[in-house]
């Protein structure tokens, strides 16, 4: 019992050990981690926090503006009162050559014909478009992942398939050597097969080294450490050719015409009477307008205003027919994507068909490739067929597993790449 018990422990705990060395690392994950590894990734909070300043400072604009004003003026010329009344019965003092003032201006915006509004919508709206394009160079990178990824799935399934195909011809040269020393095969037999295994050995080394350089790529562009130790899983895609087109790069389009929208409404406001009213507190010599008053003394103005520019030169109206030209461009830009993006699901769909069309076919191939390698091996037994013949069908057999594999992982890929094209996430 003790025995039994010992054994389930050390199974047990190889299991978890090999569970533990082969960490599992989905195409998802890959997208997510080079998301968040990227220089990019920080940009959409920047844009935020810019936007949220410009903001700010544009909501201060129904603050009051405070100024500080002094200044020193000496009139070579004044009146003189005297003079220009005559003879008076009192003295009346020449009015002064200085003047002295310091003043604090006070303006205050009562109405501003809608700017502040409209500036802060086309800030937002430049926020969108900020934040959009770095979504849309951001997605670019899952057509670089795709590539690393699904090579080396593709590597991964050769070097198993090579490997079994390795052990097939170790058994084939245990055969011939037990046939050899029977006198029932050649050397020459053995040799064949013997330089097939060395050829076969050069590509499993040939595929560790291509499989290190694709690890290192991807561990790169994923701001992660992907080694020989994680298993890569075919992704099942939820299928559906019928997608929406979803890209990042069509609602940028959609948020440029919003930004001229607003610029739109912006330029309209310009136009709009402004009213504002605005007070002045000051310390001057003479104190004001009061010229008669030769001393120091405070004083204050306040008053109000309308300000309205009723002809521009059309100014505004051919900022307005820019305006108008530039959402016509925008309008055909994004209208040529759709169909550029609309041809290219057409094509990745033609390929989906054609590779499921082959896989069909590599199945049907593959049965009928064992059933001739069977039988070549049958005819090897008795003499009617040399070795270099059963290895030719033996290598037949090969290719199509191969090739079956192949066609099935770029199945998989492409349907990926159509809900890239189309804008969809994977699962």
């Amino acid at each position: 019992m003790k025995s039994k018990i010992l054994i389930l422990f050390v199974t047990v705990n190889f299991a978890a050990f090999h569970a533990q060395a082969q960490r599992i690392l989905t195409l998802k994950e890959c997208y997510q981690n080079a998301l968040a590894s990227t220089s990019l990734a920080g940009e959409k909070d920047a844009y935020a926090s810019i936007w949220q300043l410009n903001e700010k400072n544009l909501s201060k604009g129904w603050l009051p503006s405070l100024d500080a004003n002094g200044s020193f003026i000496y009139n070579s010329s004044v009146v003189d009162i005297g003079s220009a009344f005559g003879s008076l019965p009192f003295p009346v003092k020449s009015l002064p050559h200085e003047q002295y003032k310091v003043t604090l201006d006070i303006n205050q915006v009562i109405y501003d014909g809608g700017v502040i509004k409209s500036s802060k919508n086309l800030e937002k709206a430049n926020l969108g478009i900020n934040q959009k394009q770095t979504e849309t160079d951001l997605y670019k990178l899952r057509s670089q992942i795709n590539v690393y990824y699904f090579n080396l799935l593709l590597l991964g399934r050769q070097k198993d398939l090579l490997n079994d195909y390795l052990q097939l011809l170790d058994r084939q040269i245990q055969s011939m050597q037990s046939a050899l020393n029977n006198g029932m095969a050649t050397r020459s037999d053995i040799d064949v097969v013997t330089s097939e295994r060395i050829k076969i050995s050069q590509e499993i080394d040939e595929n560790e080294i291509i499989k290190a350089s694709l690890l290192k790529n991807l561990s790169d562009l994923t701001g992660s450490v992907i080694d020989s130790s994680f298993r890569l899983v075919l992704p099942a895609v939820a299928f559906d050719k019928d997608q929406k087109l979803s890209r990042p790069e069509v609602e940028m389009f959609d948020l440029r015409k919003d930004q001229l929208t607003a610029g739109l409404k912006l330029t309209e406001s310009k136009r709009m009477p402004k009213a504002f009213g605005f007070a002045t507190l000051g310390y001057g010599n003479p104190p004001g307008n009061n010229f008669f008053k030769d001393e120091f003394a405070p004083y204050y103005i306040v008053g109000a205003g309308i300000k309205w520019n009723i002809y521009d030169w059309n100014k505004t109206k051919n900022e307005i027919q820019s305006i108008r030209l530039q959402q016509g461009i925008i309008e055909n830009r994004k209208s040529e994507l759709e169909d550029n993006l609309s041809r290219m699901l057409t094509a990745k769909n033609a390929e989906i068909e054609s590779l499921g069309s082959q896989m069909s076919s590599d199945t049907t191939l593959i049965s009928i490739r064992k059933r001739i390698t069977a039988s070549a091996e049958s005819k090897y037994d008795n003499g009617t067929i040399t070795a270099t013949e059963l290895l030719n069908e033996m290598n037949s057999e090969q290719q199509a597993i191969i090739n079956y594999e192949i066609h099935r992982i770029n199945y998989v890929m492409a349907q990926v790449e159509y809900l890239n094209i189309s804008g969809k996430e994977i699962e």
